[in-house]
């Protein structure tokens, strides 16, 4: 999956995006999980901060308090910030809670 990007690594998807501030922990296809910042949310992906190494291309779950762990793929990376696809889009409903728990 391909998400068009702006020089200045930011996506160009449609769906609504919302800032959010949350820690996470994010998994990769063997069992290393470490932990990360959430800065925004919508729909369709997410966007996050870590210290970890992750490439684009390669398989994720995120976990969030109270949810199960949440497949996406790594869309890109500049530095220490990092795009993610989420393989199926959030429920509408799923992701206002999300965003609640990333604003309070």
């Amino acid at each position: 999956m391909s998400i068009p990007m702006s020089l200045d690594g930011e996506d160009n998807r449609g769906s609504l995006r919302k800032a959010v501030k949350m820690r996470a922990h994010l998994r990769d296809r063997g069992t290393t999980r470490f932990e990360i910042d959430v800065v925004d949310l919508s729909t369709t992906g997410f966007r996050a901060q870590t210290s970890f190494t992750l490439w684009p291309g390669q398989t994720v779950w995120l976990t969030l308090p109270g949810l199960a762990g949440l497949e996406a793929v790594v869309a890109w990376r500049d530095k220490y910030r990092y795009g993610c696809a989420f393989a199926r889009p959030l429920h509408p409903a799923v992701f206002d809670h999300i965003v609640a728990l990333g604003n309070s």
